[in-house]
C-alpha cells in the first residue's frame, strides 16, 4: 500500500480527491447537487454527529464534489483538512471570525490585501474587536505586541501589493509561545509552492479563484488548517451559512490537477519578464521575491518552493497620464483584478492609501504584473511598446 504522506506534489494533484472504484470507475469524482439529504430510519436521522463535515447531511456542509476538493487540497498543503467557501474573502471572513470576539486584539499585517483590511475596519472593529496592525517585517519580536487578550496572528506572505516576505516560522514561534495560532493568507504559495503547516502555520487561506482554479472562471476560498483548529474554523463556516456550488469545486479540483506545470510555466516567464524589466532605464525596482537581490529572497528561498507570477514594478518618477499610457496601449495584459489564471494581466496599485502601521513611499509609480501562459517574448514586446506610448505621453 503506498503511503500518502510520502507522495509528491504532483503525484497528490493527480490523485487525491479521486475514487473512481466508488463512482463506477469514473475518474473525476462526479457533480452531486444536492440540498436535502434522505435518511432510511428517524434513528439515523436524529443520531447525526453535527461535528461530522464528511459526511452528507445536508447540502450546505457539502456534498462528495465538495469534500474531493477539500481532500486534495488538504493533503497537498500537509493539513489536516480544508472547507470550501464561496471567495477567498469569504475564507478570510470566516477563518478571523472564529477567533473575534468583543474584547479581543488581533494582530494583522500592515500589507494585507485591502479586502481584508476592510472587513477588520468595518466589521470587527465595531463589534468590540482591537485590531492592531503590524510591519510585516516584525519576525520575532511580533512577541512584544501579544497581550493576554491577543486571540489571533494574521499573515500574508507576501503581501500581494508590496511582496514583502514576512518570516513566518519566527511569528508562529512568538505566537505559539503564548498558545496564539497563526493564521496565513497563502494565495500566492499555493498549496503547491509553500507547505504552511510546516513552517508553523495553523490555519490556511486561499484564494482557489485563483492559481488552484487557474481559469478565470470560479470564485473559490479554501481554509486549511491543522487538527487543532479545525472545528473551531469548521464551526465557524457552518454558522455563518456559506457553502460553494459543487459545480465550482469540479472546476476548482480539475484546475488542481495541472496547477504543477501551469505554475512552473508562469514562474519560468514571470522571471524572464522580471529581469528583463530589471534592465530597463524606466523602472525603478521589481518587487518580486525570487529574484536574487530582493529584500525577501533569503526567506522566499528557505521556505518556499517556488515563486507565483505575480509581482510588482516600481517606476522612476513619471506622471500618472504617462503610466495610464503604458497600461491602456498594452495589448496582451488584461486590465481587471484577480490574477492566477490563464491570462496576463497590469493595474495600478496605491498601498500607500491604506498603510497604517507603517509608511509605503517607493519613489515612484506602482504597477501590479501578473504573468500567464502566454509567450514571454510576446508580453516583453508588448511591454516594450507600452514603454514607448508612455515615453509619448511624457
Amino acid at each position: 500500500m503506498t503511503d500518502k504522506k510520502k507522495l509528491k506534489r504532483d503525484t497528490i494533484t493527480s490523485h487525491a480527491g479521486r475514487d473512481p472504484l466508488r463512482f463506477d470507475g469514473v475518474v473525476n469524482t462526479p457533480v452531486y447537487r444536492a440540498s436535502t439529504v434522505l435518511f432510511p430510519d428517524v434513528e439515523s436521522y436524529q443520531g447525526r454527529d453535527p461535528d461530522d463535515y464528511k459526511v452528507m447531511r445536508y447540502g450546505i456542509y457539502g456534498t462528495p464534489t465538495t469534500f474531493a476538493l477539500e481532500e486534495a487540497v488538504a493533503q497537498l498543503e500537509g493539513g489536516h483538512a480544508a472547507v470550501a467557501l464561496p471567495s477567498g474573502l469569504a475564507g478570510i471572513v470566516a477563518a478571523l471570525a472564529a477567533f473575534a470576539r468583543s474584547g479581543a486584539h488581533i494582530l494583522i499585517a500592515d500589507s494585507v490585501y485591502q479586502p481584508t483590511r476592510n472587513f477588520c475596519d468595518k466589521r470587527l472593529r465595531p463589534l468590540g474587536v482591537d485590531i492592531e496592525y503590524y510591519d510585516p517585517l516584525i519576525g520575532l519580536a511580533i512577541a512584544g505586541l501579544i497581550r493576554p487578550e491577543t486571540t489571533a496572528v494574521f499573515c500574508e506572505s507576501p503581501g500581494s501589493h508590496t511582496f514583502e516576505m514576512q518570516d513566518i516560522p519566527a511569528i508562529a514561534a512568538a505566537a505559539h509561545a503564548k498558545d496564539i495560532p497563526v493564521l496565513v493568507d497563502t494565495t500566492w504559495g499555493t498549496p503547491y509552492f509553500f507547505r504552511a503547516f510546516e513552517h508553523g502555520v495553523d490555519i490556511s487561506i486561499h484564494a482557489g479563484t485563483k492559481y488552484i482554479s487557474g481559469h478565470s472562471d470560479v470564485m473559490m476560498g479554501i481554509v486549511v488548517t491543522n487538527e487543532r483548529y479545525w472545528l473551531t474554523l469548521r464551526r465557524a463556516v457552518a454558522d455563518y451559512g456559506y457553502c460553494v456550488s459543487p459545480d465550482d469545486c469540479y472546476l476548482a479540483l480539475r484546475g488542481l490537477r495541472t496547477i504543477g506545470v501551469r505554475m512552473r510555466q508562469q514562474q519560468q516567464s514571470a522571471l524572464k519578464i522580471a529581469r528583463w524589466l530589471q534592465a530597463r532605464p524606466e523602472v525603478l525596482r521589481v518587487l518580486y521575491p525570487a529574484l536574487e537581490g530582493d529584500p525577501g529572497h533569503t526567506i522566499w528561498k528557505r521556505d518556499f518552493s517556488g515563486a507565483a507570477s505575480l509581482f510588482g514594478v516600481i517606476l522612476k518618477p513619471v506622471s500618472d497620464q504617462a503610466v495610464t499610457a503604458l497600461v491602456d496601449s498594452l495589448d496582451l495584459f488584461g486590465i481587471g483584478s484577480s490574477w492566477g489564471g490563464f491570462e496576463s494581466l497590469a493595474i495600478r496599485a496605491y498601498p500607500e492609501k491604506y498603510r497604517s502601521a507603517t509608511q509605503w513611499n517607493p519613489g515612484g509609480p506602482l504597477l501590479r504584473l501578473h504573468i500567464g501562459l502566454e509567450d514571454p517574448d510576446d508580453l516583453i514586446s508588448d511591454l516594450e511598446q507600452g514603454f514607448a506610448q508612455m515615453h509619448r505621453a511624457g
